[in-house]
């Protein structure tokens, strides 16, 4: 440590080449906040017992001029900003606060480098330093019964709510209208909703305009096609629904966009050739076996409750429409994030580490046991372990073992919204124009990143150890073609040239 070189470059070279060191850590180290990570805390994280590596972090501590210089300098949330009244003060040199910088990102490092090869993802309910600032800790959070709200759910039975300060409780909705309603009304502090409803409702398309935030994805993929038992053997491909009448849980889900997608991909309208109604999922079996609708696009655990029940058959599962599509997300007003900032960047960081939990194969069979209970699911244990392992029967006869049936990616690309977007161009599900009148080629961005919190998912992935992307747009590659978030428009039009809709 005595040669440990003063300029800040040669420092990070050279701890680097220790292995103390990596480049992630400097946006680690520049959003942690010193209340949130206490000398005891780090000191405990960093040493996990082992009195060399607490010397090692004490040494580190010293070239920085003590743990609070060091904290100072790596760990405000506005480094630049502090960097800046430094000069002003004098009390550090640039030099200085740049080796402090280094230094802190190096402890940052060598933190996450103290944990086991089995704590990369942390244990539910693990306690952490306490929270402090949050303007509210009773909390309700709106959800569906379905598979898709994972992490909001298992947040309350597993202690992810609890470890970040809060008493939650997640309230059973029946549909998701109601879900629009009651965050209009005021009712809920923060809801699970389908992907294309925080852009739908701040856009006021189906509803008054309110203004809601896309947190954090809930899951992606997730979703199946299942058609009735009485249709088994008739139905190859698209082509083959026209004239039944179809299912999907609202008019603004991805359930809807993705069905007409495919529908179309067969040249069938949506529009003309088939009748699609909304239908609560947990309403979606009794209406399949009455006859009321002859299949559905929904959410699971409801394909494989059918199969379960011999009510109908998985036809195709979305991820072989579009690997890695989103589906539903963790959300709140605007209103509410503006009386509530501190809780909200909380609340969202717990449902971002529950869903990092959720996303480990290994911890599955245990997430299914939690949430199926019958104040979340309601359903057989064995119905949701199906869906989370990813091992299954359709009801055609086939067991089958696709681990990425479903999966639990917080991370919402811009790209999501622009395809979101492109499709509610493209479809005018009010049919009044009004759609093309809120999201022209020249606002798709600005719709998305209006509403989309990609970089605030971002920080706070990577503070619970998560390693989400750089990038906030990329092409997303569907089964029928791919889309370009660049040039939503010219993707539209390909489609309706191609299609004829």
């Amino acid at each position: 440590m005595q040669t440990m070189p003063q300029d800040p470059l040669d420092m990070v070279n050279d701890l680097s080449k220790m292995g103390l060191f990596k480049a992630d850590a400097f946006k680690v180290a520049d959003s942690i906040t010193g209340q949130e990570l206490r000398q005891a805390l780090f000191l405990k994280m960093a040493a996990k017992g082992d009195p060399k590596r607490e010397r090692l972090v004490v040494e580190l501590a010293k070239q920085a001029g003590g743990l609070d210089n060091a904290f100072a300098a790596a760990f405000g949330p506005q480094s630049g900003q502090f960097f800046a009244d430094s000069i002003r003060a004098s009390q550090f040199t640039r030099r200085e606060f740049l080796r402090n910088l280094a230094i802190g990102a190096a402890m940052v490092t060598l933190a996450n480098c103290a944990k086991a090869p089995d704590e990369s993802t942390p244990t539910p309910g693990e306690s952490v330093a306490p929270v402090e600032g949050l303007e509210k800790t009773d909390l309700q959070i709106g959800f569906i019964p379905i598979t898709c709200a994972t992490p909001i759910i298992m947040s309350e039975p597993l202690g992810f709510y609890k470890k970040y300060g809060f008493n939650a409780k997640v309230v059973k909705m029946p549909s998701w209208g109601a879900v629009r309603d009651s965050a209009i009304a005021g009712e809920l502090d923060a809801y699970h909703m389908l992907a294309p409803m925080p852009i739908a409702m701040t856009l006021g398309l189906g509803s008054g305009a309110f203004g809601v935030k896309l947190a954090s994805i809930e899951n992606i993929n997730g979703q199946a096609i299942t058609i009735a038992e009485r249709h088994k053997g008739k139905i190859n491909g698209p082509a083959d629904f026209k004239g039944f009448v179809l299912g999907v849980p609202f008019p603004y889900s991805m359930h809807n966009l993705l069905l007409r997608y495919y529908l179309a991909t067969g040249g069938l309208d949506p529009d003309k050739d088939v009748q699609i109604r909304p239908v609560p999922p947990p309403d979606s079996i009794a209406q399949l076996v009455a006859g009321d609708i002859d299949a559905y696009l929904m959410p699971d655990p409801f394909n494989q409750r059918a199969v379960y029940e011999g009510a109908g058959f998985i036809h195709k599962i979305t991820k072989d429409i579009w690997p890695g599509h989103p589906c539903c997300a963790f959300a709140a007003s605007d209103a509410w994030i503006g009386e509530n900032p501190n809780t909200f960047r909380a609340l969202n960081k717990a449902i971002i580490e529950a869903a990092g939990y959720a996303q480990d194969p290994a911890n599955r069979p245990e997430i299914a046991k939690a949430i199926s209970d019958r104040a979340f699911l309601n359903q057989p244990v064995e119905v949701v372990e199906a869906v989370l392992t990813g091992k299954f029967d359709d009801g055609n006869g086939n067991t089958l073992d696709i681990p990425d049936r479903i999966g639990f990616d917080p991370y919402p690309w811009q790209s999501f919204a622009n395809w979101i977007s492109s499709q509610l161009i493209r479809w005018d599900l009010q049919d009044d124009g009004k759609v093309a009148e809120v999201i022209t080629p020249d606002t798709y961005n600005t719709v998305g990143e209006n509403v989309f919190l990609t970089d605030l998912a971002r920080e706070l992935a990577i503070e619970v150890g998560q390693t989400p992307p750089e990038e906030i747009y990329r092409i997303e590659k569907l089964a029928y073609d791919e889309f370009d978030p660049a040039d939503p428009s010219t993707y539209v039009q390909a489609q309706i040239d191609k299609y004829g809709v």
